[in-house]
């Protein structure tokens, strides 16, 4: 339904399923670039995909195939109203061009282009992946809401455009989201760490230990984002040289992660 083919010149001895099958297969066994997963395949799995065409092909097949996995994550992301009334909200970059780089940098700018991460003190071309999750105390989220948008747009924005379909009555977030925390539009309270205001100098006790509270829920998220890198190099894509290369790197890594053994209970 995603993928039609029409011309009858083609040869599909080795599958589109196939093409799928060893991507996500290969992230999950930490292969996290494509050619390092193919060169693996072509040594070791051959007896699996005995019809494994060249490298060059194989990568125009998986290219072919990039609006596939928006559809897969979108199938194996949980459905449902949220068992908790407490969510999460972060987001984090995923690089293609980085400081000076960043400026000649012409690859996907269907959707990607230049922005700043404050996290990692970074300017970068790109895209950002935003997360809204169900907040389990003593474990990582269980994300309900992943999106893709420019890397120059606000974290706040995004939020409000996805919050009527929002089932939480409360949402930690950081200070990116505070100028919401003050919207009574919004069907939930929107909870982040207290901004100093200009010439304060230092926090009162009362501010310190809200901001600590609120980092605390959070901080989960943040964990999440690193066992996604950590799994699956998501945040790397140097490599990738096309606006459908940037589908497959993204939403193939994150529908990878929903793979990996199901959900985590913890990092």
């Amino acid at each position: 339904m995603h993928v039609q083919r029409f011309a009858p010149h083609a040869d599909l001895r080795f599958t589109d399923e196939e093409v799928i099958t060893l991507y996500v297969f290969g992230i999950i066994d930490h292969k996290h670039k494509i050619k390092t997963l193919y060169d693996h395949a072509d040594r070791y799995w051959r007896d699996w995909f005995p019809r494994l065409p060249s490298y060059a092909a194989y990568v125009q097949r998986l290219n072919r195939l990039a609006e596939v996995f928006p559809a897969l994550l979108d199938k194996l992301s949980p459905a449902g109203a949220p068992a908790v009334s407490t969510g999460v909200a972060d987001s984090f970059p995923v690089v293609l061009a980085q400081q000076s780089r960043r400026f000649t940098a012409k690859v996907a700018l269907e959707v990607a282009n230049s922005g700043y991460c404050p996290t990692k003190h970074l300017y970068y071309h790109g895209v950002k992946v935003h997360a809204i999750g169900d907040y389990r105390s003593g474990t990582l989220p269980l994300p309900r809401y992943l999106g893709v948008t420019p890397a120059s747009l606000n974290d706040g924005p995004v939020l409000e455009q996805v919050a009527p379909a929002l089932a939480y009555r409360n949402l930690f977030a950081d200070k990116a989201y505070a100028y919401l925390s003050r919207q009574a539009s919004l069907p939930f309270t929107v909870y982040t760490p207290v901004r100093k205001t200009p010439g304060q100098a230092h926090f009162d006790a009362a501010d310190r230990l809200f901001s600590t509270a609120v980092s605390r829920i959070r901080q989960p998220i943040e964990a999440l984002f690193h066992w996604i890198q950590e799994k699956t190099g998501i945040e790397v894509a140097s490599k990738v040289r096309s606006y459908r290369g940037l589908l497959v790197h993204v939403f193939g890594r994150l529908a990878a992660m929903f793979l990996l053994k199901g959900w985590p209970d913890s990092a």
